[in-house]
């Protein structure tokens, strides 16, 4: 198999394992085992937890570090394999390079969650830039899996609407979605998850009194945060099913809107059934396939031909 071959199996492979240490660090930060190993890279000063009194918690935290371990190889390989085909332009090197970085700042990223004893800020900086990376490799994946099909050059006429008009609110969406997931880290980084026990009402109030700084003003901010976000979707999902767009714009902006009542449902679950581990952690995997969903839209809306 020639390099250029190469490239989509890597990518589609580093995404799908992006993918899963996303979820896998969401599931070891809400089980309470991302303390587990006091220390980074190893455990206990051992490459793995074998034979520890409490090896339960601490392999959760070793197997998430053994995968994104992993997903920074394939990554240092799609920037290798991006150096050897620049002529055929199938992969920007700036865009390689980019997804290295992140990873890079993400182990940092990583070692601070334990050093810092799971700082706010750190966690929820660890769990954005864990994010975009699944979007970029996702982008990368759309790019490359599209490259053959015919392109939709950004002609096709909207009704009532410009197409330039569409992407910004994509864009726009895309922007308020990672701005909820930012609150959505903040809230569990506090764990203000449970300060609203209640629904749609917070603690019987439609405001929660109480210092700024307080688990339910948290997570009724985080709240607030999705009703924006919701709106942005709709509307930018909305416009596409109306357009006389392609098969792919329509198919990711029926997908967002899938996505998007499906982490719904599963919001209202967690209130109503008092936060259970397997709910929260669907929560965060479906954030991720919303965002997915949202970057699949935004791909849509642009040309095909050029490569990231």
């Amino acid at each position: 198999m020639s390099r250029a071959a190469l490239i989509r199996p890597v990518a589609l492979g580093a995404f799908l394992l992006c993918f899963i240490v996303v979820v896998l660090g969401a599931y070891v930060r809400l089980s309470a085992a991302g303390l587990s190993c006091p220390d980074w890279p190893g455990c206990f000063g051992h490459a793995s937890p074998a034979g520890l009194a409490e090896a339960g918690k601490a392999w959760k935290e070793m197997i998430h570090r053994y995968a994104a371990a992993t997903l920074g190889v394939l990554i240092i390989t799609l920037v290798a394999l991006a150096i050897q085909t620049k002529r055929e332009r199938l992969v920007s090197l700036p865009y390689a390079v980019s997804l290295l970085v992140l990873v890079v700042i993400q182990g940092l990223l990583g070692m601070f969650t334990v050093t810092r004893l799971l700082s706010p800020l750190v966690v929820t900086a660890h769990l954005l830039l864990g994010m975009s990376t699944l979007a970029m490799l996702w982008w990368l994946v759309l790019t490359l899996g599209r490259r053959e099909l015919s392109a939709w050059r950004g002609t096709t006429p909207f009704l009532g609407s410009s197409l330039p008009r569409t992407r910004r609110i994509a864009l726009a969406a895309l922007v308020a979605l990672g701005l909820q997931i930012a609150l959505g880290g903040w809230t569990s980084s506090h764990y203000a998850a449970t300060g609203c026990p209640d629904l749609p009402k917070c603690q019987g109030q439609w405001w929660p009194i109480g210092q700024s700084g307080s688990a339910a003003l948290i997570h009724f901010t985080h709240r607030l945060g999705a009703l924006l976000a919701t709106a942005l979707l709709v509307l930018a999902a909305i416009r596409v099913l109306r357009s006389r767009s392609d098969d792919f714009a329509r198919l990711a902006a029926t997908a967002v809107l899938a996505a998007l009542i499906v982490q719904l449902c599963i919001a209202v679950a967690m209130v109503l059934s008092g936060f259970p581990l397997w709910l929260a952690t669907a929560h965060n995997a479906g954030a991720a396939l919303l965002l997915l969903a949202v970057v699949a839209l935004n791909r849509s809306l642009r040309p095909v031909w050029k490569a990231p």
